[in-house]
Formats: C-alpha cells, sequence, structure tokens
C-alpha cells in the first residue's frame, strides 16, 4: 500500500510562496486562510547570519492527534496515509485545531471573506460548493489530484523544485531516490518538525547544507548548469 509523503529540502527554498499561491488557486481558500505558508526565519548571529525558508503544511500523520480529538469522527485516514477532514460530519468544534501540534488546522469562526463577487464562475461554481462554512478544513495533499496520478499544486508550481511528492513505501519512486541520493552526496537525512510529539507524520524536511555544493542542485544562479559554473568560479579562484 502506498504511503504518501512530502519531502521538502530547505536548501533547495528561496521564498518565493509560489506553493501558497498555487494552494490558494487550487483549493479556492477565503481570504486569510492558508494551506502551505511559508515561515522566514532568522538563524545565526551577526554579522553571521542568513534567512532560512521553512514551508509547512499538514504533516498527514499515522498517529494523528486531530483523527482522535475529533468528537464527531469527521476526521479520516486513507489507506494511502492521507489524512482528510470529512466536512459533512465536521461540526466545527475546534477540538482538532487545539489538538494539531504543528497548527495546520484551519477553523474560521467568523463568515469567510472572498476575493471575488459572489455572482463570479469561479467562486460561485468551483469553490463555495468544495468548502463548507463553519468547518475544519486543512492541506489535503491535493487528494483529488492524486487520484487523478497528479503531483499537488504546490509541488507543480515550485520554480526550484524544493518539494518531492510521492510514495515512500516505492523504492523507485522520484521521494524514496532523491532520499538516497541525498544521503549519498551530501550526508543528509530527513527529519522531521517537532519529533517529541510522536505523530509519526509523513511530511519531512532535508536541512541546509553547511556547504553548497553546486553538482546536487544542478542548474545554480542562472549560471547554466552546476559542473560548468563551478568551472567557473574554480577559474576566478586561481586567478
Amino acid at each position: 500500500m502506498a504511503r504518501y509523503s512530502m519531502l521538502i529540502d530547505l536548501t533547495r527554498c528561496i521564498g518565493c510562496d509560489a506553493c501558497t499561491l498555487a494552494c490558494k488557486q487550487e483549493n479556492g481558500t477565503p481570504v486569510d486562510t492558508f494551506f502551505a505558508r511559508v515561515i522566514n526565519v532568522e538563524v545565526g548571529e551577526y554579522p553571521n547570519v542568513k534567512r532560512l525558508y521553512i514551508p509547512v503544511l499538514c504533516n498527514h500523520c499515522e498517529d494523528a492527534p486531530c483523527l482522535k480529538s475529533c468528537p464527531n469522527k469527521a476526521i479520516f485516514r486513507r489507506a494511502d496515509g492521507i489524512v482528510l477532514v470529512d466536512q459533512d460530519r465536521c461540526r466545527g468544534t475546534g477540538a482538532c485545531v487545539s489538538a494539531c501540534p504543528y497548527g495546520n488546522i484551519v477553523l474560521n469562526r467568523a463568515p469567510d471573506d472572498w476575493y471575488l463577487t459572489a455572482d463570479e464562475p469561479y467562486e460561485r461554481d468551483f469553490v463555495k460548493p468544495r468548502l463548507h462554512p463553519g468547518v475544519a478544513r486543512k492541506c489535503t495533499y491535493c487528494a483529488h489530484r492524486v487520484d487523478e496520478g497528479l503531483d499537488p499544486a504546490c509541488v507543480v508550481a515550485c520554480p526550484t523544485h524544493a518539494r518531492i511528492f510521492g510514495d515512500l513505501e516505492d523504492a523507485e519512486s522520484e521521494i524514496s531516490t532523491y532520499i538516497v541520493a541525498q544521503e549519498q552526496e551530501t550526508g543528509r537525512k530527513p527529519f522531521h518538525l517537532l519529533p517529541q510529539a510522536g505523530t509519526q507524520p509523513a511530511g519531512c524536511y532535508l536541512g541546509p547544507m553547511a556547504k553548497q555544493e553546486p553538482s546536487t542542485l544542478g542548474q545554480t544562479d542562472g549560471l547554466g548548469e552546476a559542473p560548468a559554473a563551478e568551472a567557473r568560479r574554480q577559474q576566478e579562484v586561481t586567478r
């Protein structure tokens, strides 16, 4: 059975928020509702300070606290590991919001605000029939796309391919082969946010490298293929 996961390579993320916009477009979320956020963090001490971008979304945990906390049994986990909210069963108690240690479930008590007017076809026909008011909402890994053999919208939109989605149980999948290659080439292994929560999340991350090796990123810095870019750098050093 498949075990879908989202791997985010923090070395590749440039904080462009293309994932955030693609998610809003695909899921038609109302104003101030985001399933794919990007947190900006400053790390280090002056003068050696860097900005790190950390994309966050539902981790589709194997031991999901939201699922166990819901009094209406509105949250369920599919056989492939994707955790979803049944909006017809949800009564908006907010227990799942309190239970999620990652803060990735949204519950709007106030009426939704929309970007377009009510008579716009996109809002009327696509968005509102899919998002019930007053219920819990979260990232679904774009399950409706996955069921069609497509990647989630945020994965498709990422210009640096910082997001790799696929089946961890398939050794030949892109995510599995990427994990193996990165451990061999850079020594990095996937890690989870808040491991002390014990939720066994599907979502995982690769940390930034202490020293960036261009050969691990393919095309870099607008200079063409990485080997050519590295050769030019070496020429500059020896001058």
